[in-house]
C-alpha cells in the first residue's frame, strides 16, 4: 500500500522505507518553534529535566508575539525569561520587539520553514506549514523542551482525509471560506488525529495567503495536520526565500484515504462561523440582522498582505459604521511596512479603524480588543469558543478579512459581494 505525504516525510525523519497509520515513530525535526507564552514552561522542563545544550541552535525558533509589546508585568517576565534563554544559547531565530510578527505569519515569509520539513511547535496553530508541502503539527510545551535538546520527538503516523477541491476559487470567497465550510461539513471532530490531505484541479486556483490560511485551521477541525502538493505555486513562493533546500513529496497513487471530502470551489460563497463552535457556519448573506460592535482583520490565519488589500479595497474612501471598533493589525513587520507604503494604513486610519503592530492581542483575548458581556466580534482568527476573545457574554463570528471589512461598513454581518 502506497503512502501520503505525511507519511512519507515521516517515513524519511524516522529512517524508514515507509511508514503506515497508527504506527509509532521517532522523527528527527527540521523546525522547533514557540512563542512568549509556551517557551517560559518548555524553559522550566528543560532545566528540570538537566539538559544544557541545544540540539542545533539554527533550528529553534522563539518568537514573542502573543503578548508584545509586553502589556504587563507578567507577560514582561516571561518575554525575559525567552529572552535569557536565547541569549545563553545563542539561538539564531529569536524575534522579539521591533522584529517580531505572529509567528505562523512570520516564519513562512523568513522562509525558515521550507517544503519537506518535519516541524513541531508549542502552539495548535503550528499546523499552518502544511501549505509549503511540510509535515508540521502543534504539541505541548514538554514536547518542545525535548525538541529543542534532542531535536527528535516521536509521533503516532495519522490516517489521512482527502479534501478534493474542484472549480476555481472566484473573489472575494478566499481560503478563509474553503476551511469554514469544511469546517462546517465535517465538523470540529471530523478529522481527529487525521492528516488533511488537499488535492484536486481547485487547489491551483489557490494562492499561498489561501492556503497558509487554510492549513491554520486544520487543528480546528480537529486535524493533526493539513498538507497542500508542492506545486509551481508554492515552488515560486519558495525560490529566493527558503534558507534551505526544500525536499518535494507526493502521494502516491494507491495511498489510503479513510475518506474523500469533495468541495466545489465554483459554488463556494462567503461564510461566516457563528458562536460557539467553527463548525457553526452559516452564508454570510445571512446575517443582515446580527449587529456587531467590533471587527478584527489579523492574526496568524488572516494577517497577510492579502488579507490587508482585501480589507482596503472594501474600506478605501469608506468610513466604518457608527458605534463599531475597527482593529487591523499587520501580522508582520514586513506586512507592517507594505501597509504604509502602499496606503493601507491611511485608508484604513480615514475609515475609522485603528492600526496595531503585529500581535495575536486579541485573538486569545489577550488585549488590544478585549470584548464586554453582550458584545459581538466579526474577526479573522481562528477560534470563537466562549469566552475566547473577552466575556464569557460575548460572541465571535469567524469570517474572512473582506466579510470582516463589509461588515465593519454596515454594522451588521454582510457578505462582501453587497457593499
Amino acid at each position: 500500500m502506497g503512502m501520503t505525504m505525511t507519511q512519507k516525510i515521516l517515513a524519511a525523519h524516522c529512517g524508514e522505507s515507509s511508514v503506515k497509520a497508527g504506527q509509532l515513530v521517532n522523527a528527527k525535526l527540521d523546525v522547533v518553534l514557540g512563542n512568549d507564552i509556551t517557551t517560559p514552561v518548555a524553559i522550566n522542563e528543560f532545566e528540570k529535566a538537566g539538559f544544557d545544550s541545544v540540539f542545533d541552535r539554527t533550528r529553534i525558533n522563539i518568537v514573542l508575539d502573543h503578548f508584545v509589546p509586553n502589556k504587563d508585568i507578567k507577560s514582561a517576565t516571561q518575554s525575559k525569561q525567552c529572552r535569557d534563554f536565547a541569549n545563553k544559547y545563542d539561538i539564531l531565530h529569536f524575534f522579539d520587539v521591533g522584529e517580531m510578527g505572529v509567528e505562523h505569519a512570520l516564519l513562512p515569509e523568513q522562509g525558515i520553514v521550507t517544503a519537506g520539513d518535519c516541524i513541531i511547535g508549542a502552539d495548535s496553530h503550528t499546523c499552518t506549514y502544511g501549505a509549503l508541502g511540510a509535515f508540521s503539527t502543534g504539541g505541548g510545551s514538554t514536547d518542545m523542551a525535548a525538541g529543542m535538546a534532542k531535536g527528535m520527538l516521536w509521533f503516532k503516523v495519522p490516517a489521512a482525509i482527502r479534501v478534493e477541491l474542484k472549480g476555481a476559487i472566484r473573489r472575494p470567497v478566499t481560503g478563509k471560506d474553503v476551511i469554514l465550510h469544511l469546517i462546517g461539513k465535517i465538523g470540529v471532530s471530523g478529522a481527529l488525529y487525521k492528516s488533511l490531505e488537499f488535492t484536486g484541479e481547485g487547489v491551483a486556483s489557490l494562492t499561498m495567503e489561501d492556503r497558509l490560511c487554510i492549513c491554520n485551521m486544520a487543528v480546528e477541525a480537529g486535524a493533526k495536520n493539513g498538507i497542500f502538493p508542492v506545486d509551481e505555486v508554492c515552488e515560486a513562493y519558495l525560490k529566493g526565500r527558503s534558507q534551505r533546500p526544500w525536499v518535494k513529496y507526493e502521494a502516491d497513487p494507491d495511498a489510503e484515504y479513510e475518506q474523500t471530502v469533495t468541495i466545489d470551489l465554483d459554488a463556494l460563497e462567503p461564510t461566516v462561523s457563528y458562536p460557539h463552535l467553527p463548525e457553526n457556519t452559516h452564508p454570510a448573506r445571512e446575517g443582515g440582522d446580527i449587529r456587531i460592535d467590533q471587527i478584527v482583520i489579523g492574526s496568524c490565519t488572516n494577517g497577510r498582505i492579502e488579507d490587508m488589500q482585501a480589507a482596503y479595497e472594501i474600506l478605501k474612501g469608506r468610513h466604518i459604521a457608527k458605534g463599531v471598533r475597527g482593529i487591523i493589525i499587520p501580522a508582520t513587520m514586513a506586512v507592517y511596512k507594505e501597509c504604509l507604503l502602499r496606503g493601507y494604513t491611511e485608508a484604513f486610519i480615514d475609515a475609522g479603524c485603528i492600526v496595531s503592530t503585529p500581535t495575536c492581542g486579541p485573538c486569545l483575548g489577550g488585549y488590544m480588543g478585549i470584548l464586554a458581556a453582550g458584545e459581538r466580534c466579526v474577526s479573522t482568527t481562528n477560534r470563537n469558543f466562549v469566552g475566547r476573545m473577552g466575556h464569557v457574554d460575548s460572541e465571535v463570528y469567524l469570517a474572512s478579512p473582506a466579510t470582516a471589512a463589509a461588515s465593519a461598513i454596515t454594522g451588521y454581518i454582510t457578505d462582501p459581494r453587497e457593499v
